[in-house]
């Protein structure tokens, strides 16, 4: 029996054409947005040929589905970075980090707001962001569980998950109407997600005991 070839990373030399093709069309979709996007402004972007750029891109859908990866590779390495376990009160302390930090990252890059919260019509990128949206919500279960006794969740309802897309419906809402998160929407962002997690987390968890703060006392 044949045994499937093994998937292999870009060469560092392919990755870095990569990168900088991304890079592009970052630079381009935050000053014109989706509708303005092509191979060839890409390309003359990049200062590469067209050919170029798809070769590893087959298809403006296909870039952008490359962007909305890199977007939500910055939210995993967010759901990553260190938390202050005696800092939590309760969930909702962790819940309004997790939030402000994913709302640093839309605020900081333009390409994230018009990939998924603006209006763009476009099914790939719409069904990349949700299927990057269920890791999400596995990592963020993963970390609230880190943290407190959790009680049973559904099997058959991605909760955290389905909490983002909630919320990201709110801070769309501001992006179409004033190019951006206002403070007042991010605000009620945060209270959707909260909302839509407290349909299942009661008001008081206990917290776990950390492993590396036992060995600290």
């Amino acid at each position: 029996m044949t045994r499937p070839a093994p998937v292999r990373k870009p060469r560092a030399r392919s990755q870095a054409r990569i990168d900088s093709i991304l890079d592009a069309a970052r630079t381009l979709l935050a000053a014109e947005g989706v509708g303005s996007l092509s191979i060839y402004s890409v390309a003359e972007r990049a200062q590469i040929p067209p050919s170029s750029v798809y070769h590893f891109f087959a298809s403006v859908p296909a870039l952008l589905e490359g962007l909305t990866a890199d977007v939500h590779a910055a939210f995993r390495a967010c759901l990553q970075l260190p938390i202050d376990h005696d800092a939590l009160r309760d969930w909702r302390d962790l819940s309004r980090l997790v939030e402000q930090r994913m709302l640093e990252i839309y605020d900081q890059d333009a390409a994230a707001r018009q990939l998924i919260l603006a209006q763009h019509g476009l099914t790939e990128v719409t069904q990349a962001d949700r299927q990057h949206d269920l890791e999400l919500g596995d990592l963020m279960h993963k970390l609230f569980d880190r943290h407190f006794e959790l009680p049973r969740l559904p099997d058959d309802v991605d909760v955290f998950a389905l909490a983002m897309e909630l919320g990201d419906r709110v801070y769309a809402r501001s992006v179409q109407q004033h190019g951006q998160i206002t403070p007042r929407m991010a605000e009620e962002g945060m209270r959707v997600f909260d909302a839509y997690i407290g349909l299942y987390l009661p008001p008081y968890l206990p917290k776990r005991v950390l492993q590396g703060l036992c060995e600290k006392s």
